[in-house]
């Protein structure tokens, strides 16, 4: 009887612990799951704005009498394609992460659906950008490009990034994630 005793302890203890395991693995913390959909699109909060323009523009500028400033040539077009990995790779997170309950699933679309609209800008607009100011462009090539992202993009995303930071806010306030919003 003791045997047997032992033996049925010892089931229903493996048992417990794969059950936890499968459930836990199932199921995402309340704040990874607000890293991969809500924090991370920290990343391109400066999508369709003058600052990412500058910012990618720098990347080519020289400085007569610098040495160390003296540029191969692909800096800025470095710069997008690596940024695009990036959002490739932060997407493909949001989309394998799972969305439990109406709220979850609502940050996880809308966070889909921002980098789904940022992505192909970046492909194609700013991947041109950034060629022409790494091949010293003209700088009314250049400024078209910028504009044509403004009027094209710019309301879109401020719109989706706005609603998404609403909903990440109250999610994280619901959850008890700190959060330093910038304040």
């Amino acid at each position: 009887m003791s045997k047997l005793h032992f033996s049925v302890k010892k089931i229903l203890s493996i048992f417990s612990v794969l059950s936890i395991f499968l459930l836990s693995s199932c199921t995402e913390t309340p704040e990874k799951f607000f890293d991969i959909t809500v924090l991370n699109t920290n990343v391109i909060n400066d999508f369709a704005s003058p600052d990412l323009a500058r910012h990618i523009d720098d990347e080519a500028k020289e400085y007569p009498n610098i040495p160390s400033s003296k540029k191969k040539g692909d800096e800025a077009v470095t710069t997008v394609k690596n940024k695009i990995l990036y959002l490739e790779q932060a997407l493909e997170k949001v989309k394998k992460i799972s969305a439990s309950g109406d709220e979850e699933k609502e940050i996880k679309a809308l966070s889909t659906a921002l980098y789904e609209m940022a992505i192909p800008v970046y492909k194609n607009e700013y991947l041109a950008y950034a060629n022409l100011c790494d091949q010293k462009g003209s700088q009314e090539a250049k400024d078209a490009i910028i504009k044509d992202i403004d009027q094209k993009y710019a309301a879109t995303f401020e719109q989706q990034y706005t609603e998404l930071m609403e909903k990440g806010k109250a999610y994280a306030a619901a959850n008890n994630i700190p959060v330093n919003w910038g304040r």
